[in-house]
């Protein structure tokens, strides 16, 4: 089955520094506002999943949420997480190292969109 989020190797590498600080970890990609649509990392219960996210499955073993309506535009890519440097402007663990996740994307195949 194609995954419908996967993580680079540079952005596994501070999930998993992430992770020996703060513990198990969960993402949400955030749908606007302050923060644009970045991925966003919280320690692993902090932000109240309901019925009204979707999981897409895991990156480096961290739950990885999308609200449902946003997920209705995405449904149709991947979502790649990469990491940059420089500080976004949210409240994601990984800001005070210097960089910030953000969501590169392609579109699925259609033997890729049938296997989902």
């Amino acid at each position: 089955m194609t995954p419908r989020v996967v993580v680079t190797p540079e952005a596994e590498e501070v999930i998993h520094q992430l992770k020996a600080t703060h513990g198990e970890l969960m993402f949400h990609q955030s749908g606007g506002c302050c923060d644009g649509s970045s991925p966003m990392c919280f320690p692993k219960g902090e932000l109240m999943i309901n019925e009204t996210d979707v999981l897409l499955g895991s990156i480096a073993g961290c739950e990885f949420y999308m609200a449902k309506d946003q997920f209705e535009y995405w449904k149709h890519t991947q979502l790649i997480i990469n990491v940059v440097q420089g500080r976004g402007a949210s409240f994601s663990l990984e800001i005070p190292l210097g960089v910030r996740f953000v969501t590169e994307s392609r579109v699925y195949t259609e033997a890729e969109l049938a296997s989902l």
